[in-house]
Formats: C-alpha cells, structure tokens, sequence
C-alpha cells in the first residue's frame, strides 16, 4: 500500500553514451512538474533522477573519445546533472549506477532473487543490439534491432539467466488487479499482449563486458546493465543499506509511486521490473505513466539518429519557462509529439507573450497608475456586474476542474483550462475598458474601476497560482509582483476565490514574458546547427553533420530585447503583437513552405464592428482568435456593414506587426478575396463549424 503521506516519482536514468537533449529534457520537466504540484499541495515528496552508465555502449563510447569508462561517465553524468541544475529541475535525489551504494543494492536485489530460486546458470546465443543494450531473440545475424534499426550482433556466452518464464501468470493477474499500474490504455494493452505470448527467461550477466557490476561470488560475470538500472529506484532510496536511517527511508519511500518513462522502454519497467521485485519479494511501484516520443522533422528525437535538440539552445532564446510549457501543452502526455522552434515561437507568443503577460502587465500596470500601487476593494454595486460574475464563475471552474486533469497527466487539457480563463481576463478588460474610467471622480465610477482591477488581478492570482508548477520561474516573478512573497509558501490545496487582501501592495513590476521576434526562430536553428558542427568536430562518437550546413553556419545574433512603451487607447497595454492590413500584390514570385510556416492564420470571431471616424473604407473590429481579443482595422467598409459582421467568423494573420491606421492601432490582417473592378473585399470563411482559435495550415 502507498503511504498517504509521501509521494515517490522517478524519470528513468538517462543513458551516458550521448550528452542531454530535449527528450530527456521532457520526461524531467514532467516529474519536475509533478514534483512541484505535490509538494504544494502539502505531500512529502521525494523526485528522483539520475544516470545510467555500464554496459557495452559506454565502453564503446568513452574508447571512442579517448577516455577511460570512468573519466567519460563522470564527464556526461556532470551534464545532465549541470542542465538539471540550470534549468532549476527540483530533483531530491540524483543517482548513478556507478555509486558504491547502488552497486551493493543491485548485487542485494540479485542475491534475494536467487535465494528464492529463479536464477540459474545457462548458455545464451543470439543476436544483441549495442545500441539500446537489448537482446533481440528472433532473427539470425544482422537482423535489425525492432527499437533503432541497426544490425544487430550475434552474441554467445554463459550467461545467469532470470527464470521470467515463471511469472507470466502472476504478471497478469497483477495487471487485472491494478488497472492503473500502466498508463495510458494502449501501452497497458500491449504489455498484456506481449506477456500473452510467453514469456522466455531473461539472460542477465555478461561475461564479455568489462564496465559494470560484478555478479555476487562470480565476479567473471557482470550484470546485464538493464538488470542493473531499473534497481536504481529501490537503491536510491535506501535499499541493500546497513545504515538504520537508509533502511527506515526505504520503508517510507517504498514502493515507488509512479514512474515516468518513454514508450520505448515500457517492457524493461512493465514486465522485467515488477517480475525481479516478485521474485525478490519486495513490493511492486504503484504506477508506471509512459509517455510517446518527441518528434522532429517527423523523426523520432534521439541521440542514435543524431538529429537532437538540446534545451540550452531555447533556454538561451526564450528561458526555460517557454519550453516546460511547450513540451506540456504541444504535446498530449502519452501521445508522440511534434517539436519545431516555428512552433515553439508561435505558441509562445500567442499564450505567455500575448496571453498570460499580456494580462499581468496591463492589469498590475492599472493597478500601480490609478490605485497608486495598492490592490482596490471590489464592490458588490459595481456596473459590468454580469461580466465581473462571469469571470469568477470561471475561475472557480478552473480551480475545481484542474487539478484533476492535471494529477491524471492531462497537463495539455489541464492547461487550455487555464487559459480560457486568460483570454477571459483579457476579453473582460477589452468589454469593461478600465482606463477610460480613470479620470472620472465620480464614486460609483471609481468602485467600478476598483472592481474591475480587483477581479482580474485575483483572476491572475489563481491562475499563476496553478501554473507553478509548470512555469515556476515565471510564476514566482508574477505572484511577486502582485505583493505575495514566494509563491513557494502558498498552499495550493486552500486556493479559492476572494483570497488576494485589498491594500495589498505590488512589488516592483517587470515584464515577464516578451514577445519573440521574427529572427527567433532563425536564431535557435542556427544556434543549434553550429553545435552540431562543433560537437562532430569535438567528439569521435557524436552523430555525422552535412558538412555542407556546418560549414555555412554563422554565430546566431542575440535575441533583440523588447523595450520602451507603446502608446495605445489603453495606456497599460503591453507592446502589441498583431498588426494592421497590407495590401496585397500580384505577380509575387513563388515561395518555400518554410516561408509559408511564418505566417500565421487564425479562425477569428467577431465581437463587435464600428466604422472609422472620417474614413469611409475602414472598420474597427474586436476579434476574439481564442487567446485573445484583438482589435483589428480592416479595410472592408465599402462591403460589409459593421452589424452584418458581428457574430461571423473570420480568418486573421495573426503574427504580423502592429500598425496605426487614421490614429488607431490595428493587431492583425482581416484575409479577404477581392472581387470587380473596384476590387470590392470578399471575406474568407467556412462551410463546416471551426473552433476559435483554430490555425490554418
């Protein structure tokens, strides 16, 4: 049974044969998520990481690089450790296989195992990938290995064998007893088709390797190095110890609670891992959450296909908050998912740029210019009564529906909450238009302005107060500035509406999120073939670059700050991110995809349309694109009545510059079609129903 009062989460130990990437990088900021929530929410949580580094691939690469295995294991454990530690990973343990303590665990795990009767001595012969350490059984030499493609080597030798066979009933049971034990559904269904089939006893020693762990009493054989990894959740937490103090942190810690791994090594934690505890007889882990691969140019992410993407390279650009929460709303937790710097880009500035800093910086900015830094009392009189309502009825949604899509691993779903919650802030701003009530004196006027301050200020508390966890950097400057200390110290578990003081007052102000520029994309792509063509140069065993990019590359320039302020009709807007119409042309010469990826289309819908003081071509619109409203001006008067347009959906350029028409900014581009000889406008549309928000592709 778990302890109700603690909380154990693991990442798989990372391999040593390659430096850190992005997909290791995922699988971390999950836990590191997760980790967070927990201990918010009170819960003695323990997060453990680390590195794997015996086996016949460390060997090969540490040779290859002209190291000793030790020298070159401490070298690349020193870098996901170091990239953990920058990126502010909240780890409460940090093992590797090396550690003395883990080698008497391991070898005291092996020793219960064949104490109870299901180790044996035998002779293995056949094929064995290097490269992800895997035994292949079927297929003779040069089959390709099912999880990199390489050829495979036929290996033969005497081997320990693990009697695996003998567990294949019990595994399923297990299975039908513990629904949850693997997650999602799919990968839980595999795993019992694979045990279905049969299960055959596992070899798990080699007497051909020289880096690993000795079998106990038989040091000519070295332990099979996944046999020797998957121990490390028991060992790190105190297991194989003669210490009290360890042994009474394994009884408090063990079993592990959940943990965290890629699809590609569901078998080694789903079969083999539970079957040696049975076998060992000590408690199974409670949850195994398995998550599908990041992929790049359609390509599974990965050091063997060299085609990585290292996180220093976005956390330069945008800081590591961009990428969390990247990784955790792209892409849907259990599913494979897309990795592009356009993407990246986009996403960031549609929601923490224009979204969530949007919100902060107009709001608090408000707060500073008209209540002198100092939260305002709301008023149950106030005018706007049903827009206020309608902002605390969803912010009280949100804190009800969040936490559990988010303690389910739907961080993605957990996330589109939130913001609908963002861009109802920003939409409410827009409707109550705060700052054209500042200059009236009058008290009912002022308490109106109070109220509507009030309510997006705490609408901001709640919401950063949730997202925590996933953007903690961001968060805690955020909750700073609205005068609530360290974000730390706030128990999650007590948030509800109605709990920011009036009078509280601000700390200084900062924007936290801005907006990325149009060279950003281009900058991280060049970042990040400039270090592959270093790192081939540097290391013997690094995956091949075109030499022909390499040698193009130049230094990446430094992404261009956002400063200074912009005069808008609301003073506290931050700098916008939209843009006016640009007349179309034709004849214009062909373009690449990657030149249509820039652009940025958006369904849009109408809130409200007004013509243009003066000017008989122009409307002003407000478009809701589903992170935010924006205002647009559109040159489609002569065509379209403003009150036709209400209601209507549309299509936007969503990421061109902001642009002043006849005195008014415009943040987007209406799409339109145009028709005569007067060259009359035709608005793009849709047969069939499309979100908001929804982009064109």
């Amino acid at each position: 049974m778990s302890n109700p009062e603690k909380f154990y989460i693991t990442t798989p130990i990372y391999y040593v044969n390659a430096r850190p990437h992005i997909g290791h990088a995922y699988t971390t900021i999950v836990c590191d998520a997760v980790a967070r929530r927990k201990r918010t929410l009170g819960i003695d949580t323990f997060f453990l990481t680390g590195t794997d580094e015996h086996g016949q691939k460390i060997e090969r690469s540490a040779t290859a690089a002209g190291k000793t295995f030790q020298q070159f294991t401490d070298e690349v454990s020193a870098e996901f450790r170091g990239l953990w530690d920058r990126m502010g990973i909240t780890y409460d343990g940090f093992i590797r296989t090396t550690d003395e303590h883990h080698q008497r665990g391991v070898q005291e795990i092996f020793k219960c195992i064949k104490e109870n009767g299901f180790i044996y001595k035998g002779t293995y012969t056949g094929q064995y990938c290097v490269y992800d350490e895997l035994y292949v059984n079927e297929g003779g030499p040069g089959t390709p290995c099912p999880d990199c493609g390489r050829p495979t080597e036929t290996l033969s030798e005497d081997n320990y064998f693990f009697k695996l066979s003998a567990f294949a009933d019990r595994l399923l049971k297990f299975y039908e007893e513990n629904p949850g034990f693997i997650r999602p559904e799919a990968r839980r269904n595999e795993v019992i088709s694979f045990v279905k089939t049969g299960l055959r006893d596992l070899s798990i020693s080699r007497t051909s390797l020289k880096w690993g762990i000795p079998v106990p009493d038989d040091p000519e054989h070295l332990l099979y190095v996944w046999f020797d990894a998957v121990c490390n959740y028991a060992t790190a937490v105190g297991f194989g110890s003669s210490d009290p103090a360890e042994k009474s942190r394994f009884q408090h810690y063990w079993p592990a609670d959940v943990h965290v791994i890629g699809k590609e090594i569901v078998r080694f934690h789903a079969v083999y891992w539970p079957a040696f505890l049975m076998a060992a007889g000590l408690p199974t882990p409670l949850s195994i959450q398995v998550h599908g691969w990041l992929l790049f140019e359609e390509d599974k992410i990965s050091k063997s296909r060299g085609n990585i993407v290292r996180a220093e390279t976005i956390i330069d650009a945008l800081g590591i908050d961009a990428l969390r929460y990247f990784l955790l709303r792209e892409v849907v937790f259990g599913q494979d998912g897309s990795f592009s710097f356009d993407a990246l880009v986009t996403r960031y500035n549609a929601d923490l740029a224009n979204g969530l800093g949007n919100v902060a910086s107009r709001t608090l900015a408000m707060v500073s210019r008209y209540f002198g830094g100092e939260i305002p009392a709301p008023s149950a009189n106030a005018a706007h009564a049903a827009a206020t309502e309608a902002v605390i009825v969803a912010a009280g949604e949100v804190i009800r529906s969040y936490g559990p899509l988010f303690d389910q691993y739907q961080f993605s779903r957990a996330l589109e909450l939130v913001w609908t919650l963002i861009s109802g802030v920003n939409k409410y701003l827009v409707e109550t238009a705060p700052w054209s009530l500042a200059d009236d004196p009058n008290p009912a006027t002022r308490e109106t302005l109070a109220t509507i301050l009030y309510t997006a200020a705490e609408a901001l508390r709640v919401a950063t107060a949730l997202l925590y966890p996933i953007i903690p950097d961001s968060a805690a400057r955020i909750w700073l500035q609205l005068g609530l200390g360290d974000i730390r110290q706030f128990p999650l578990a007590g948030l509800q509406w109605g709990q920011l003081p009036a009078g509280t007052r601000l700390g200084q102000l900062e924007g936290v999120f801005p907006r990325a520029d149009k060279f950003m994309t281009e900058n991280m792509k060049q970042a990040e073939e400039k270090n592959a063509a270093t790192a081939a140069t540097a290391a013997p065993n690094a995956a091949p670059v075109n030499p022909a990019a390499a040698e193009s590359v130049a230094a990446a320039a430094p992404a261009s700050p956002v400063t200074g302020e912009a005069k808008t009709s609301d003073p506290s807007q931050a700098p916008p991110a939209g843009t006016a119409a640009v007349p179309a042309t034709e004849g214009t010469a062909r373009i690449t995809i990657d030149d249509f990826t820039k652009i940025e289309l958006r369904v849009g819908l109408v809130k409200s349309a007004e013509k243009v003081k003066n000017a008989d071509k122009l409307l002003r619109l407000e478009v809701d694109i589903g992170t935010e409203v924006r205002q647009i001006v559109a040159g489609i008067a002569e065509a379209y009545a403003p009150e036709t347009l209400v209601g209507r959906k549309v299509v936007i350029v969503a990421n061109l510059a902001p642009r002043k028409l006849r005195g008014i900014e415009s943040n987007g581009m209406i799409v339109a079609a145009s028709i005569g000889e007067k060259g009359l406008p035709v608005l793009a549309g849709f047969l069939e129903d499309v979100p908001i928000g929804a982009r064109l592709k």
